[in-house]
């Protein structure tokens, strides 16, 4: 059996890595080529183009770096056409995959085509999900709420488990069993994003609240999460002497007292590893674009945690709330109201339970 994967960014190349290892458990004789990154190369997937020249988001980046997103097409098109698999794995990256999928059942009808972390279609662009109906012939979710969704509209969607969930219960697994004496005692992590302009938007209001708690005594180090792609001269510009800055996110945030967190996976990852936090995100580069936004998102809640439990168990930052001011008060809840930590702690526990994999 070969597989051709789709991965576009660092999530989705460290998603697709996994879903290549249980397939190749599954058949060790598969073969796997595609699109993607190192953790993707590190599983034996032949790659064609890497991601790094693949992940440009929002319409600016989209309209300066247009050559290379049509040769990235190009590139995947004469490959799908020239390796003939017998499958086409999509993961996330809907704007390219779903190009991708007309494309395959164009001229390669007969490969099966599924989609794994099919787009976020209960938060926005909800018409895309009778495209992916009629594209791919199976869509696997990673949030329990999807099939129900997918259903509404007459569709099949399965949760096939939480890919973030069983990595960070392998990981505190293995951290319960290891010596837990070392880190940094009573720091605040910051997990600016990882994407440079998400950086350059959050970072610096992170750091505003965060230097005025170290100055009060209720903090001891402040510490910063980077990104894998991106390389630390980028972040030397916000930081002052004495904050850290480390790549080892799990790790820092485990040990912190509170983390102030850019929306997106990792608000998730966050909950999940037990780290009291709030969300922070600037929508739009524009603020006056802010009256288009209850036309654009479907939902509630911006954050995953939020989003699964139904409910508000981390407090959002976002959009016309993302001020310094609103960021101050925030983190001072954290540090100061011991009754909140708590409940944000039992609310966790809800979303695990909520994660665990189908039976």
């Amino acid at each position: 059996m070969k597989y051709f994967i789709i991965a576009g960014e660092a999530s989705g190349d460290i998603h697709a890595s996994e879903f290549v290892k249980q397939l190749r458990a599954k058949d060790p004789k598969a073969q796997f080529v595609g699109l993607g990154g190192d953790c993707m190369l590190k599983q034996g997937v032949q790659l064609f183009q890497h991601y790094r020249n693949m992940a440009f988001m929002g319409v600016i980046a989209v309209l300066r770096h247009a050559k290379q997103i049509k040769e990235n097409f190009r590139i995947a098109e004469e490959a799908l056409l020239r390796e003939q698999p017998d499958q086409l794995i999509l993961v996330d990256y809907p704007s390219f995959n779903l190009k991708m999928a007309q494309f395959a059942r164009t001229h390669l009808p007969h490969i099966k085509i599924v989609y794994y972390i099919p787009p976020k279609v209960w938060a926005w662009k909800t018409h895309r999900i009778h495209k992916i109906a009629r594209l791919c012939d199976e869509v696997l979710a990673i949030f329990p709420f999807e099939p129900e969704f997918y259903a509404k509209f007459g569709y099949r969607c399965t949760y096939v488990g939480n890919p973030t969930f069983r990595a960070i219960e392998s990981y505190t697994s293995q951290r319960k069993s290891a010596d837990q004496s070392s880190g940094t005692p009573n720091s605040l992590v910051l997990v600016p994003g990882s994407r440079r302009g998400e950086i350059a938007n959050c970072l610096p209001k992170m750091l505003i609240a965060a230097r005025e708690a170290k100055q009060k005594g209720q903090i001891d180090a402040i510490i910063v999460t980077a990104a894998p792609t991106i390389e630390d001269a980028f972040y030397a510009k916000y930081l002052h002497a004495g904050e850290q800055l480390t790549r080892d996110t799990w790790d820092a945030v485990s040990k912190a007292k509170a983390a102030i967190v850019t929306s997106g996976t990792a608000c998730l990852e966050v909950a999940l590893l037990g780290c009291p936090q709030f969300v922070v995100y600037r929508i739009y580069t524009s603020h006056w674009l802010g009256w288009l936004e209850p036309f654009i998102f479907k939902i509630r809640f911006y954050t995953l945690p939020n989003i699964i439990c139904g409910r508000q168990i981390i407090y959002e930052a976002v959009g016309p709330k993302f001020k310094n001011r609103i960021i101050r008060r925030e983190l001072q809840r954290l540090l100061t109201d011991e009754a909140y930590v708590q409940k944000m702690q039992a609310d966790y526990a809800d979303l695990h339970a909520r994660l665990r994999y189908p039976s």
